[in-house]
């Protein structure tokens, strides 16, 4: 977290009475563990994400401008530290092994060979306010929210593989977590301030998104970033929340899992099997991990 036409969308007053039941039941006996330890990471801290090789990275490891990587339990150090004037956000990989950065004072989509860490700039545009997460269909296409921090606003951009950029759509709420669902056919956007998810269908030939609904609407605390599981299931970070909200694709709270620290930023897929869930901890400037019983839909991508 740094600091169209729409169809209206259509909620009973049953489902809004649902969602606000689940978001105030009780936590998951699923417990949380230390995977690397408090102060590692600065408070900048974001990403995650894992490769295929089951290697975990996250930004601003010591300091901001910077990537770290995690290959085990406790052992982080230094991947790449950015060109000067670029500060990364959120982190994805494609199925071709790169990295892609959303680089929030630059204006810039950052793309990095892993194996020899040359840094390019693979999208770039001076309307962006700062690029914050991003999330990569199949086919390439990024999708990147861009939140005003300074007026509770936002856009949402797509990046086809060529680096073009796209605006979507322009005065949302303060875009934050976005996600493209495990079926590839929808995309979905979190505003921070707002306490919003939405859900929007995706033009398989274009990559652009239509048919714009409210998923759930949160009573408290912040949202930040967010992933699919193999079920099409969203692990959201509840900002200040201290806790991941799981949400199934109709809006529903299915789980809430409690965490040490209050500030989760992003969450990403990991482990031997793709269970493992790691969260970047802004309050920590650590990383904390549990398991659950689904594969996360980008752990599967890569496989």
């Amino acid at each position: 977290m740094k600091k169209i036409v729409m169809k209206k969308n259509v909620v009973t007053k049953n489902s809004l009475l649902l969602a606000l039941l689940c978001t105030l039941s009780s936590y998951s006996d699923a417990q949380t563990t230390d995977y690397v330890a408090d102060n590692i990471f600065s408070q900048g801290i974001e990403g995650p994400a894992v490769d295929a090789q089951g290697n975990l990275y996250a930004v601003s490891f010591g300091k901001d401008g910077t990537i770290g990587i995690v290959d085990k339990k406790d052992n982080a150090q230094l991947f790449v530290t950015l060109p000067e004037g670029s500060t990364g956000n959120g982190i994805r990989f494609d199925r071709k092994g790169f990295m892609y950065v959303a680089d929030y004072s630059g204006h810039n989509i950052l793309k990095i060979n892993p194996k020899t860490k040359a840094i390019s700039v693979h999208a770039h545009s001076d309307k962006m306010n700062q690029p914050n997460d991003i999330a990569l269909a199949k086919s390439g296409v990024i999708y990147a929210s861009d939140p005003k921090w300074s007026d509770s606003t936002g856009n949402l951009w797509k990046v086809t593989p060529d680096g073009t950029v796209t605006l979507l759509e322009s005065n949302m709420g303060t875009t934050n977590g976005v996600e493209v669902s495990t079926d590839e056919q929808h995309l979905y956007v979190n505003e921070s301030v707002q306490r919003k998810v939405w859900k929007y269908d995706i033009d398989a030939k274009t990559g652009d998104v239509k048919n714009k609904r409210l998923l759930i609407e949160f009573a408290d605390h912040g949202l930040d970033g967010m992933r699919c599981d193999a079920e099409g299931n969203l692990y959201i970070a509840r900002y200040a929340a201290g806790e991941v909200a799981v949400v199934s694709p109709h809006g529903t709270v299915l789980e809430r899992i409690k965490l040490k620290g209050q500030k989760p930023t992003n969450v990403a897929f990991g482990g031997a099997d793709g269970k493992t869930v790691y969260i970047t901890l802004q309050d920590r400037g650590a990383i904390e991990t549990f398991t659950t019983s689904r594969a996360g839909r980008e752990w599967l991508m890569q496989q």
